[in-house]
């Protein structure tokens, strides 16, 4: 019976926990410092070619930014970007149309860009890669994605990809 009791005890109080306002993500500075990505774009490479299109919206009252990308080439894929407060860092699932999953789980926001990077991701012959992309507002109009990868602890970074989002007008 004293299990049972203490819940009956313990069970208003559960209750008052769950119907406690919870400060809202759009009411709060660390939840817009992503917000400059926020938006419709063409994307493209170096060479001046489109690489392809994305569209960046906030969802879940502003706790979440979902990036639906769409390349030249065909492929498309998802983004799931979202501070997570409990680790107090920013953090982005990737997931495609080609069944590839990148999880970047140590996010920040510094100097003015985002930047994510991956855990170490084990490679052949016991080696390892850390990605890392950065996303740095040129204007309001405009945005550089950075993508690199190192496989010696970040002490070298080699580009993988070099995007600029121009937004459609």
């Amino acid at each position: 019976m004293k299990p049972l009791f203490l819940a009956f005890l313990l069970f208003p109080l559960f209750l008052v926990a769950q119907n406690t306002p919870r400060p809202r993500c759009a009411d709060q500075p660390v939840y817009q410092q992503f917000d400059f990505w926020v938006g419709e774009w063409n994307v493209f490479a170096p060479n001046g070619k489109q690489a392809g299109t994305s569209k960046v919206e906030r969802l879940l009252d502003s706790c979440v930014l979902l990036e639906n990308w769409y390349s030249a080439g065909g492929s498309s894929g998802k983004s799931f970007n979202a501070y997570n407060a409990a680790k107090a860092r920013w953090q982005q699932y990737w997931v495609d149309n080609s069944g590839g999953v990148t999880e970047y789980l140590n996010g920040r926001f510094e100097n003015g860009s985002m930047i994510m990077e991956t855990e170490k991701m084990p490679l052949a012959n016991q080696t390892f890669r850390i990605m890392r992309m950065t996303f740095t507002p040129i204007s309001k109009d405009k945005v550089r994605q950075h993508g690199q990868s190192s496989t010696d602890d970040g002490q070298t970074w080699k580009t993988d990809f070099d995007l600029e989002y121009r937004r459609k007008q």
